[in-house]
């Protein structure tokens, strides 16, 4: 591209921001500290869309095929002749994709916040955070190479911690990011080793050199990698594997989700930012970033995905039906939406129009991002109002909050894939692909969004309808303009983003797909989509007995799903009563025992033999001598004795 100066600005202006709010926001900028963030972002959000259009309509294309373009590179750390850690910006379509999102989002964010986290005593370093998340997204997805890419990985983990736990004053939000942070650390490691297996094979931590090398049909180090194996299984398969299981421990995927309902302490906003368009796609980025390894040279890894994807769909799904607190339904939701987009790029080629379910996944990340964080910020304006994130605490709120009420009835259409609305675009495109390819996960695909409708309804009629609203609030109004003026610009998106040509930019082979779902196919997906809108509206429009009813007739199911099917437990029992009775236990004891008492004894044998010798150094000028005499004496007797 012709201005690759501007591109590292994207990133560069967030970070400037994080260091002046971090170091001077409290004392000089307290009340300003929310302005310079948002202006900020401001700026890198009109780059990344100049950079969107230059690419995807001037520069980007050759030969019909949209380039992986290679902008910045740096040599940081040379190990030997062709490994080297570098520093670089690499621009394609889904990097590009994702600068729009990220930094559109993460203003809208920022504006929303001026509003929300208004009066907060700690205000400026809330909004370093935020600077700090958004330059190290922002820096993950512009990565040209999978260490500088797991640099960036890491630093996102530290901010998503920071944000997390930002109300460190309640013991629940402390819990809450160690949780997180503790659990994708474990993540992560598979992460790293999965790329330490894989730069050790390619010899390069390139992606694009990484990708040829590993797909390039007689590649000898595709041979190599393919030949080497641990348990039966092939180190490309392991490296693959790992690589995924940072992947789906960064986005929540099953058994690696129970951080992210408990990272809803963090302020609501944060929620819209980390969990809905940003860090939770990461590791849908990831696997989209290597997809050429995954489809040509290893789809059994990638039917792990597939799998993985899929049953974290529905198995979220049925526990949002559940929950209580608006902000875990959400939670639950955004982790059955990223299932439905790992088990996308799962049932995807790479040649083609094969690869629909490559563009399917991708498509839903874009929407997705849209009328999910706009699913957040409405609810941050509903808790802004009633001071609680219970559903029983809410109710009738569609008359005092207008446009907090359309725009969130607006985001629920969308994300129960109803036309003409966004989801329903590219949830149909995802469908297609698992019909084409595995009509399993195209049957848990459908139930899966069937029973997205209801859930979503649920939280809709439980917050705007249900019952009389309590007027005495109706003073504190929905807030300022500019929490309203990113619900207002979210809902535009989630009624039109449907309608860009992703086919036609973002691609697994970079060749476009002419995709069109017939009506036909989408008259049973949106069928299921309304029975799901009717049944909730049945149960939830105007206050009843008719849920609690159910839900005695579901019995131990219901309090299973309503319990998160007791993986935290679970977690904690194998924790607590397994790798710390079985491990810990007996390594604590033998640190203490064996070597503790190692050292303590070469300890104690020191100390004697000090006690031993030390009066040989009596400072005694006579002592001394006899010393003297008597060692000559015991050398002439040795002499005379070895002369015989």
């Amino acid at each position: 591209m012709s201005h690759p100066i501007y591109i590292a600005l994207i990133p560069i202006i967030p970070l400037a921001c994080f260091f002046v709010l971090g170091l001077f926001g409290r004392k000089y900028f307290t009340n300003s500290a929310g302005i310079i963030g948002t202006l900020g972002l401001l700026s890198s959000t009109l780059l990344s869309l100049v950079t969107a259009y230059e690419y995807f309509f001037v520069s980007g294309k050759i030969n019909g095929i949209y380039q992986k373009i290679e902008v910045v590179k740096y040599t940081w750390l040379e190990f030997s002749k062709g490994i080297s850690i570098d520093m670089g910006i690499l621009i394609d379509p889904i990097t590009v994709m994702m600068l729009v999102v990220v930094s559109f989002v993460s203003l809208m964010v920022h504006l929303f916040s001026l509003g929300y986290m208004k009066g907060e005593t700690r205000f400026a370093t809330y909004y370093a955070f935020l600077a700090l998340f958004t330059f190290s997204m922002l820096g993950l997805v512009l990565s040209s190479n999978i260490f500088q890419i797991y640099l960036f990985w890491e630093l996102v983990g530290v901010s998503s911690f920071l944000l997390i736990g930002f109300y460190f004053e309640k013991p629940s939000a402390v819990a809450a990011s160690k949780k997180a942070f503790i659990v994708t650390r474990f993540a992560d490691l598979g992460f790293l080793i999965g790329i330490l297996i894989l730069s050790f094979y390619s010899h390069t931590l390139d992606f694009g050199v990484l990708i040829e090398r590993l797909t390039s049909t007689g590649s000898p180090f595709l041979i190599a990698i393919n030949a080497a194996s641990f348990l039966g299984v092939s180190a490309l398969t392991w490296g693959l594997l790992l690589v995924f299981i940072g992947g789906a421990g960064k986005s929540a995927m099953f058994p690696l989700h129970i951080w992210l309902p408990d990272a809803m302490e963090g302020p609501t906003p944060v929620s819209a930012l980390i969990h809905a368009a940003t860090m939770v796609v990461a590791g849908v980025f990831l696997v989209a970033r290597l997809f050429p390894v995954f489809a040509i040279s290893n789809p059994e890894a990638l039917k792990v995905v597939m799998y993985t994807g899929a049953f974290s769909a529905f198995f979220a799904a049925v526990i949002a039906c559940t929950q209580t607190d608006i902000k875990r339904v959400l939670a639950y939701s955004t982790m059955s939406q990223i299932g439905y987009m790992m088990f996308a790029l799962g049932v995807s080629k790479y040649h083609g129009e094969e690869g629909l379910g490559y563009m399917g996944s991708m498509f839903h990340l874009f929407t997705h991002a849209f009328f999910k964080s706009l699913l957040f910020l409405g609810a941050g304006a509903v808790i802004h109002m009633v001071h609680s994130n219970e559903m029983k605490d809410m109710g009738g709120l569609r008359k005092l909050m207008p446009i907090t009420h359309l725009s969130f009835l607006i985001a629920c259409l969308a994300i129960a894939g109803i036309p003409p609305f966004s989801g329903f675009f590219s949830k149909e495109e995802i469908l297609m692909a698992s019909f084409e390819s595995n009509k399993l996960v195209y049957a848990v695909a459908l139930l899966t969004s069937g029973l997205t409708a209801f859930y979503m309804f649920r939280l809709y009629y439980s917050i705007f309808w249900s019952k009389e609203a309590d007027t005495h609030q109706a003073h504190h109004g929905e807030g300022t303009w500019t929490m309203k003026i990113p619900l207002i610009l979210l809902a535009i998106l989630a009624v039109v983003a449907g309608f860009a040509p992703i086919s036609s930019w973002i691609t697994a082979d970079g060749n476009p797909i002419h995709s069109s779902v017939p009506i036909s196919f989408s008259v049973l997906p949106v069928s299921l989509a309304i029975a799901g809108i009717l049944f909730a509206t049945r149960l939830f429009k105007t206050s009843n007995e008719l849920p609690q009813r159910i839900a005695i007739q579901l019995g131990s199911f219901y309090t299973a799903a309503s319990r998160k099917f007791y993986i935290d437990e679970v977690y904690i029992f194998v924790t607590k009563k397994v790798l710390f009775n079985l491990i810990g236990r007996p390594a604590a004891w033998f640190d203490k025992n064996i070597v503790d008492g190692l050292m303590n004894l070469l300890a104690k044998l020191t100390a004697s033999l000090s006690e031993l010798i030390k009066g040989y150094q009596s400072g005694k000028v006579q002592d001394y001598a006899l010393y003297f005499f008597g060692g000559i004496a015991g050398l002439i007797i040795a002499f005379i004795y070895l002369w015989k």
